[in-house]
């Protein structure tokens, strides 16, 4: 018996890993998409594109059923202020210490997925500033904080992850589902 399983596009975003238990984790997380029958793909990575980044980024993303962004560390400030020369009532400057960003394709790839109606799974690193789509419910989901200085087996065993990545790679499958149908005009 020959069993032909089509695996489930999705895009899997994030920056370029600088570090080695950040290239550690993006490796078990392909693999622990392969095994749900979802197939990662990234651009400059997975696949390539002639045209301007945003383009093939589009591209790739119309092909896919979802979008899983990881927003590793990338520019750390060591000290800054937030607000800094503030002068409106209610708008006072924050000193900020030892806190990291992310790409900015951490916001932009997350931002356009919601805008294609594709469901968004955010995984970010401990300490990297919780800012536009990286704030908690702003896309109106959960999103987790990995620390990538554990140990991320034990990581992966965890019920958060179970219960996140399951409930996501349904949705995906809804959409992959939905594409499948023609649409329809009438019910």
């Amino acid at each position: 018996m020959c069993e032909n399983k089509m695996k489930v596009p999705v895009f899997l975003s994030y920056p370029k890993p600088h570090q080695k238990a950040q290239n550690q984790f993006i490796q078990k997380l392909k693999k622990k998409l392969k095994n749900l029958g979802l197939e990662p793909m990234t651009l400059g990575d997975s696949d390539y594109d002639m045209e301007a980044p945003l383009v093939g980024i589009r591209r790739l993303m119309n092909q896919s059923c979802g979008l899983i962004n990881v927003s590793f560390k990338r520019s750390k400030i060591h000290s800054g202020t937030f607000k800094c020369d503030a002068d409106i009532n209610n708008n006072d400057a924050q000193p900020i210490k030892d806190i990291w960003l992310s790409s900015p394709y951490s916001q932009i790839e997350p931002a356009m997925a919601f805008q294609l109606g594709l469901p968004v799974l955010i995984i970010r690193e401990k300490d990297v500033l919780a800012d536009g789509v990286l704030e908690k419910g702003v896309l109106g989901i959960y999103m987790p904080e990995v620390d990538l200085s554990k140990d991320m087996k034990e990581y992966f065993k965890s019920k958060e992850w179970q219960q996140l990545i399951n409930q996501w790679a349904g949705k995906v499958r809804q959409v992959w589902e939905t594409n499948g149908h023609p649409a329809k005009k009438f019910t």
